[in-house]
């Protein structure tokens, strides 16, 4: 098949990683897929994406190529054009606002896709990105279908009405699809979970590192809804000199938690690496230099939470045991002993969890063999494309 993803920014820029193992587990399969990113900005930082860059349909939201795209689409099919556009109504006027930003190259990319003889669009986030692929469907007749995380079933950007015109529509966890049902997606929308999947590992490397300190690595954005201020001071009442905590990511709170630790002493045992590139992610725990993964994630209300964090099913498929709590879809992962679950802000019990496994190397052991089972069997790419795929032919046979 001959498809199309959008994506926000991918393969620029920092973010969607997680859409790495799905673009190369289908093109590994056979199929051609082109990249549009809405709105493509940023370096190439991630290993993988210069492979993306010669199917990648990039261009800026509006510029002379999208203007001319959009206006000879109009002109050859003013009545449809005219119909998908009012298809972006809505009362919000920020949604509003957003939905009309990307009609110009909705357009164009309907005429990229019956140039490209594309059998079907695909749409990662429900958001604006969806409205342009709602767009691109409606002009070209190409059937399309797009992924919700969570932020994008909160902001709920004409969620119902998008889901309604679309082949399908996924949610990547059982918490999402609850949420999107509590905000207005119809009991009637025939919806399907299917986690995002990472890529297993054939082996796990020699470790590399000399130094007797465990690693105790936070992968997430410094952003409120990952609790990064209870983790440093779980790190406060943790044993002096028996583990070192590193936090990969960047984000607003950045200037705040490094006055925290500042505060709180800990200054030696804690290390900012910073926005790390995917693959460089990924060494750390194909070396072993890491121990344990933690995620002390939060809900702040209003559906302001974790899905399920490909972090962590990405460092479960390296055998890393991981701690998160007991927030969003979380638990889908880490149920049943696949990790350990704590309350989320309980920083006693975040202790607890951390400082067992620092002291216990066969419980280390023992919950990341558990947790690699748990992705084997519901997280494998391999089996998760395979199930998208099979939502991509049916669809093609249907039309």
């Amino acid at each position: 098949m001959n498809i199309i993803y959008i994506t926000s920014s991918l393969p620029y820029g920092p973010g969607e990683a997680f859409i790495l193992p799905e673009l190369a587990e289908l093109s590994k399969r056979g199929h051609q897929v082109w990249v549009v990113p809405m709105n493509g900005r940023g370096d190439l930082l991630h290993t993988g994406v210069q492979d993306l860059i010669h199917r990648c349909l990039s261009a800026k939201l509006l510029d002379r190529q999208i203007a001319f795209g959009a206006i000879a689409e109009f002109i050859r099919a003013p009545r449809v054009s005219v119909e998908a556009i009012c298809m972006l109504w809505t009362p919000k006027l920020r949604h509003l606002g957003k939905n009309l930003s990307i009609v110009p190259k909705g357009l164009w990319l309907a005429r990229e896709a019956r140039r490209l003889d594309i059998h079907h669009i695909h749409v990662h986030w429900a958001a604006t990105t969806a409205s342009m692929g709602m767009v691109a469907s409606e002009i070209s007749g190409v059937p399309w279908s797009f992924t919700a995380h969570r932020w994008d079933i909160v902001e709920s950007n004409l969620l119902d009405r998008k889901a309604r015109h679309a082949q399908f529509v996924r949610f990547i966890s059982k918490n999402g699809l609850h949420l999107a049902r509590a905000r207005g997606l119809s009991a009637d929308i025939d919806a399907i979970v299917l986690h995002m999947g990472v890529r297993l590992p054939l082996s796990i490397a020699q470790k590399t590192r000399r130094s007797p300190k465990k690693h105790i690595l936070c992968p997430a954005n410094l952003i409120e809804v990952k609790g990064h201020r209870f983790l440093l001071d779980a790190m406060a009442r943790l044993p002096d000199g028996s583990s070192e905590l590193w936090l990969a990511g960047h984000g607003v709170l950045e200037k705040e938690l490094r006055e925290q630790v500042k505060r709180l002493g800990i200054e030696k045992r804690v290390r900012f690496l910073g926005q790390l590139p995917h693959q460089e992610l990924l060494d750390l725990y194909r070396r072993e230099e890491v121990d344990i993964v933690v995620l002390p994630s939060l809900d702040l209300g209003d559906g302001l939470h974790e899905g399920i964090p490909v972090s962590l099913i990405e460092a479960m498929g390296q055998r890393v045991p991981v701690v998160s709590t007991l927030t969003g879809g979380i638990a889908e992962l880490l149920g049943d002993g696949a990790g350990l679950l704590v309350p989320p802000a309980d920083v006693g019990a975040l202790v607890d969890a951390l400082k067992g496994l620092l002291e216990d190397s066969e419980k280390r052991r023992t919950i990341g063999c558990a947790g690699y089972n748990r992705v084997q069997s519901r997280f494998s790419i391999t089996s998760v494309t395979e199930q998208l795929e099979q939502q991509f032919a049916k669809e093609r046979v249907q039309a």
